[in-house]
């Protein structure tokens, strides 16, 4: 009898010992997912701060109206909030290489089984062409050629190479917009930002005596991107990326003039239609041969005042 007694205790005590094992487990899991998620919010906490810190100085460089001294700025403004970014990330062990949008298209196409991602292609063309933008802020290389200011937002244009483009010469104008108005909308699972900023573009060519030779229009710029922030988390806010690919101009072409209108509509009701105009002296890599033709060109009536500014004087002086 005693024998059976022990074994009835010790399995008894068995029983109570697995169960402070496992109350134990289920704390120490509830601890780790209790911390896992204090962490998590106190990681975004940190990273909201460095966004209001920036949206807090990035009005002046918005709107500073000389374009010498905003250039001066820019290497330490990019710096200041950089040096944040870098710092988040060594804290909060996360990506210094900036490329989970990558790993995030990459998991797309292992989990997709037979559904493709047919535009991934695309998506990983839109990162590289945000990246090359970021890494120029990060790097403190972002020096734009042309810069203006109007309603809050500033425009620069930051290169006007010519590129091949489907085997043929362009001239590359590359945009980076600061400060369109935008708003994130809940639809449901899924967060969206919808910045609201649509373009109409002019091009003016003119000969040295200001006679126009051509005139080009434009809406939206190509590769345009209004949510870097969605492809690189560090992206600076509230910028906007595109291009404008242009035809080789005619040889006897002197002078261009840009016009470019952004109307942007704000969550409050507000419009801000902002106008940038650069005039330059063409460059003669823009230019065809003599002997080229312009491609794409059509012709139109205008009268003879809008064509030729002499002729405009003279008609005044009669």
């Amino acid at each position: 009898m005693p024998e059976r007694t022990g074994a009835c205790r010790l399995k008894r005590y068995f029983g109570i010992i697995v169960v402070i094992a496992l109350v134990i487990v289920a704390a120490v899991a509830s601890h780790r997912t209790a911390s896992a998620r204090a962490h998590e919010a106190e990681r975004d906490a940190d990273f909201r701060r460095i966004q209001s810190v920036y949206m807090e100085r990035v009005g002046w460089m918005r709107s500073n109206p000389d374009e010498a001294s905003y250039k001066d700025e820019l290497k330490s403004f990019f710096k200041g909030y950089f040096d944040d970014v870098d710092a988040h990330i060594k804290q909060y062990n996360g990506n210094p290489k900036f490329d989970s949008y990558l790993a995030e298209l990459e998991q797309r196409a292992e989990s997709g089984g037979e559904k493709k991602d047919n535009r991934a292609t695309d998506r990983k063309a839109f990162y590289e062409y945000a990246r090359k933008q970021f890494d120029a802020m990060h790097e403190g290389r972002y020096r734009p050629m042309w810069t203006a200011t109007d309603k809050g937002m500033r425009l620069d244009v930051v290169s006007n190479d010519v590129v091949m483009v489907m085997g043929k010469p362009q001239i590359r104008l590359q945009l980076v917009l600061w400060g369109a108005q935008r708003v994130e909308k809940d639809e449901g699972k899924v967060k969206k930002m919808v910045t609201s900023a649509s373009f109409d573009t002019v091009w003016k060519l003119t000969d040295a005596k200001g006679k126009l030779l051509g005139e080009m229009r434009g809406a939206d710029p190509s590769m345009k991107i209004d949510y870097p922030e969605r492809l690189i988390s560090g992206f600076p806010p509230q910028m906007l990326l595109g291009h404008y690919d242009l035809d080789l101009l005619p040889a006897d072409v002197s002078k261009l003039e840009m016009t470019i209108n952004v109307a942007s509509h704000a969550a409050s009701g507000g419009n801000a239609n902002a106008t940038y105009v650069w005039k330059l002296d063409v460059p003669s890599e823009w230019k065809l041969g003599a002997n080229e033709t312009w491609e794409g060109a059509t012709q139109e009536e205008r009268p003879e005042e809008d064509i030729d500014p002499a002729k405009a004087s003279a008609k005044k002086g009669e």
